[in-house]
């Protein structure tokens, strides 16, 4: 089969954040060639932040998920295509998709995202037992929340507790099971994870640590309880498997291009093949933060990866630096984290209240990320004291009178949260 070679031809593999920030900040700035987004859910690409959150409680139609209408697609000349890229001819520089098609390419990005972990434990293929990453999971998992009285979340990182506390204002029984001594292992301080946890605790969600699945149990084919290592079983109506994710590098492994631990890029997003870049979840890059090549998953990486490659294919090409953020709500409290924690020694509490504090998360004397907890203003100028590298020494953050934005407005003689 042939196919037509054209020049100005971006092809995205991936329909999510990351994918779809591509394809619109090339039209953005003004890039003329053809750009297809090939999506492999049949859905207009959406925000996945809700569907562990507002989505489950029944917040607003599908459409508010949204990140374009259908039309914004066809008036920006954006082309997407319902199928997944299966094989890539690197040589001659075409992705073949799973339902025959082929599209020629003179540049490709490949944006597949993370697949959910599962659990192999006896009786893992009964009905109920879900994961959540895709819009499709999270319209099962509402339909079955309505019905379920007893709930069994597991993992304690991010998506078990956000579940835990939707299921939780669902009416449900819930009960968090995980596998290490405290939630949020390697991604808070303890500071932080104690007081979510504490505040799952107040609204009634029970906690396992150290506990790992055995087995699950099902009654007429679903799930009706959940055995652990110390034998003791759990009544279950439905199950969420919230244990991480697997960067997808299926494809990218197929072709050839170098992987480990995701698809690796150079600080510019390229792989080890000059026309093919990665971004979001599946791609590891250098850190200029922590010296280390490093995976995030966040909207807030994969949207800036997005546009520093539409800045390279239209001519502006620099470094990926971007500070990384995250953000997390549970039962009304927000957690919003700016910069990376991994490897602090030291923890410094600044707080206004039992449950409006931040975190700063220090290596030595330098600052490494702030955790803010019902503290907004502290996350704004925590980004700026990060993104700008102004020194703040654990001295000083000690001090009586400290703060964030006082400190930030000392160094920069202006608004401590302009141009955040």
């Amino acid at each position: 089969m042939g196919v037509e070679r054209r020049q100005n031809r971006v092809v995205v593999v991936g329909g999510g954040q990351a994918g779809h920030q591509v394809a619109a900040s090339l039209r953005e700035r003004g890039y003329e060639g053809d750009v297809t987004l090939v999506c492999g859910e049949d859905e207009l690409p959406y925000e996945r932040p809700p569907l562990s959150k507002s989505y489950l409680q029944g917040a607003g139609d599908e459409s508010r998920l949204w990140l374009r209408p259908e039309t914004y697609y066809a008036r920006h000349s954006i082309e997407r295509v319902t199928a997944f890229a299966v094989d890539i001819d690197r040589a001659g520089r075409t992705a073949l998709l799973d339902d025959g098609g082929i599209r020629g390419y003179d540049h490709l990005v490949l944006a597949t995202g993370a697949r959910a972990r599962t659990l192999q434990a006896p009786g893992s293929g009964l009905k109920g037992i879900r994961t959540l990453r895709t819009l499709a999971d999270a319209r099962l998992v509402r339909a079955e929340l309505a019905e379920a009285a007893h709930v069994v979340v597991i993992g304690a990182g991010f998506i078990g507790l956000e579940f835990a506390a939707s299921a939780r204002e669902s009416g449900c029984e819930v009960t968090i099971v995980e596998a290490r001594e405290r939630p949020l292992m390697g991604i808070t301080s303890t500071t932080t994870a104690a007081h979510l946890l504490s505040l799952q605790h107040q609204r009634g969600v029970e906690s396992l640590f150290q506990q790992s699945v055995t087995a699950f149990h099902g009654r007429d084919g679903r799930v009706a309880a959940v055995e652990l290592s110390d034998g003791r079983r759990l009544p279950a109506d439905l199950v969420l498997v919230g244990v991480g994710v697997t960067p997808d590098t299926r494809l990218a492994e197929a072709a050839g291009l170098t992987v480990d631990g995701g698809i690796v890029t150079d600080s510019h997003l390229l792989t080890s093949d000059p026309g093919i870049s990665a971004v979001g979840d599946c791609a590891v890059f250098p850190s200029p933060r922590t010296g280390t090549p490093v995976r995030i998953e966040s909207v807030q990486n994969a949207a800036d990866q997005a546009r520093l490659v539409a800045a390279r294919l239209t001519g502006s090409s620099h470094p990926y630096e971007a500070l990384p953020w995250f953000w997390s709500k549970q039962f009304g409290t927000s957690l919003q984290i700016a910069g990376l924690g991994q490897g602090f020694d030291a923890e410094v509490y600044v707080v206004d209240s039992p449950d409006a504090f931040s975190v700063l998360l220090f290596r030595g004397d330098e600052l490494l990320a702030v955790e803010s907890v019902n503290r907004p203003a502290d996350h704004l100028a925590a980004r700026r004291l990060l993104d700008n590298r102004i020194p703040l020494s654990r001295r000083d953050a000690t001090a009586a009178d400290f703060s964030l934005s006082g400190h930030l407005k000392a160094h920069t003689g202006g608004s401590a949260l302009a141009a955040v």
